[in-house]
């Protein structure tokens, strides 16, 4: 039997999603959130879920990839095992660098930026297959419709899911409510709150899979103090 969750799951829109790319608070917010993304170690958190791959990927697609940076720190720890991977960054938002581009290309890792909104992608992209899509403080965006859209595209699309969330939990909102000690601007004081708020717990991410795709392997859980892993991964 399920618990309930502590805390009710609350979605609100978050400053940084309504700033232009070159607004200098949104600047700073990136900024913020790399800081964060190391502190609550999510590229550590990804790349031991990614372990879990059946074999190596050729084409892996992020949702939310922002300016590439995460993925960029996944492809070091990786490259050596993963070799000439093709990795395709989703974000509504063109933010990724030549000095990132520059990154991948000496790992010997191909990169393709593609600008569109999540719910194009999933209403145009039906032609797209890909070894693995991963999601980081992404998800958490979306409603459980849209969510419930995403995770059908995905199980059509891919062979393998890993989305590293907020965990909704006292703790993690605790400690969002201090992410000003780490130097964060307001936007990111803001958001911070709101991205736990929104966040998951329990096995909700796993009760949004599409019933109909089956063989499929569902992991949920907690990792580390702060954040909610959901894996899913087609059977053998």
């Amino acid at each position: 039997m399920l618990m309930k969750p502590a805390l009710p799951r609350l979605l609100e829109a978050e400053i940084l999603d309504e700033l232009e790319a070159d607004d200098p608070r949104a600047v700073r917010s990136r900024r913020d959130l790399r800081r964060i993304n190391r502190v609550m170690g999510s590229a550590g958190i990804l790349a031991r879920a990614l372990a879990g791959a059946h074999a190596a990927p050729r084409r892996m697609i992020e949702f939310g990839a922002g300016d590439g940076e995460l993925m960029l720190r996944l492809a070091r720890r990786l490259s050596s095992r993963w070799p000439q991977v093709h990795v395709v960054l989703l974000d509504c938002k063109d933010l990724v660098s030549r000095e990132t581009r520059e990154g991948f290309a000496g790992l010997g890792w191909t990169v393709e930026t593609l600008q569109v909104d999540i719910d194009d992608w999933i209403a145009h992209a039906g032609h797209q297959r890909f070894d693995i899509a991963l999601a980081n403080l992404f998800i958490h965006h979306f409603d459980s419709v849209r969510i419930s859209r995403l995770f059908d595209a995905v199980s059509r699309r891919a062979d393998m899911l890993v989305a590293c969330e907020p965990r909704r939990a006292r703790l993690p909102l605790l400690a969002s409510r201090m992410v000003g000690l780490l130097g964060a601007n307001e936007v990111t004081r803001t958001d911070a709150v709101l991205s736990v708020k929104a966040g998951f717990d329990g096995g909700e991410l796993s009760e949004l899979w599409p019933s109909v795709a089956s063989g499929w392997e569902l992991n949920e859980r907690h990792a580390g103090l702060f954040s909610h892993l959901f894996v899913a991964r087609r059977a053998r």
